[in-house]
């Protein structure tokens, strides 16, 4: 997934050779190629552990949307927990190229691989059909409020949807979202939040604000 990153210790180092593991299911410790563009930081293994933590390791029956794929690695983790469905959606024609090697590599049949634009794919997309609905934009791209307006309809009723970002989502601006916040984490620069869509909203309610900096709910 994409994340603010430091500059490598050695440039002349592709990055096309990095590589991200999954950590739990099937294919636990399967490894993923992290293609070689600017920008482009994998969800990292702790960050992921505490996701599925808190989801629960066995997804049997879930359908899934990655909606910035990226590396794949939160897409792919739930489709090694055994979700019936994971799309992913990736803008980079060689980034998508990748994720599909690698889900023909693992025979992932469950598992679709778009190249797409994530706001415009999710807005023509069928309402209420994801069960869970992974978000982590390009942080400086300004995508978050878009991407919660996009994702929101999409969701099943108590449908979970996950957020990483650059600051803390907090509980009033998650109802304001008709979302309630579950549970919110850091790790470094990175804020992860899991929020769950609120019984009786339609998916129409539309966010008041972006990101907002006040600390949200913490473990």
């Amino acid at each position: 997934m994409n994340k603010p990153g430091r500059t490598a210790a050695h440039p002349s180092t592709k990055r096309a050779l990095q590589e991200v593991r999954i950590i739990g299911g099937q294919w636990k410790r399967s490894r993923l190629p992290v293609p070689d563009l600017p920008g482009l930081r994998p969800t990292p293994d702790r960050v992921r552990e505490t996701l599925f933590n808190w989801l629960g390791q066995d997804l049997s029956g879930w359908r899934c949307l990655d909606a910035f794929a990226g590396s794949g690695a939160l897409g792919f983790e739930a489709a090694s927990r055994g979700a019936s469905e994971v799309v992913l959606l990736e803008k980079d024609r060689a980034a998508a190229q990748a994720l599909r090697a690698s889900a023909q590599r693992l025979c992932a049949a469950t598992m679709r691989i778009e190249q797409a634009d994530a706001l415009l794919w999710m807005r023509a997309a069928p309402r209420g059909h994801f069960d869970l609905v992974l978000l982590d934009p390009p942080f400086a791209a300004q995508l978050h409020e878009g991407a919660l307006q996009a994702a929101l309809p999409l969701l099943a009723p108590r449908g979970h949807l996950y957020l990483e970002a650059a600051e803390p989502w907090d509980e009033r601006l998650a109802g304001t979202a008709g979302l309630q916040l579950l549970r919110h984490s850091r790790a470094g620069a990175v804020h992860f939040h899991l929020l769950r869509r609120r019984e009786g909203d339609g998916g129409t309610t539309t966010l008041a604000a972006g990101i907002h900096t006040q600390q949200g709910a913490s473990e």
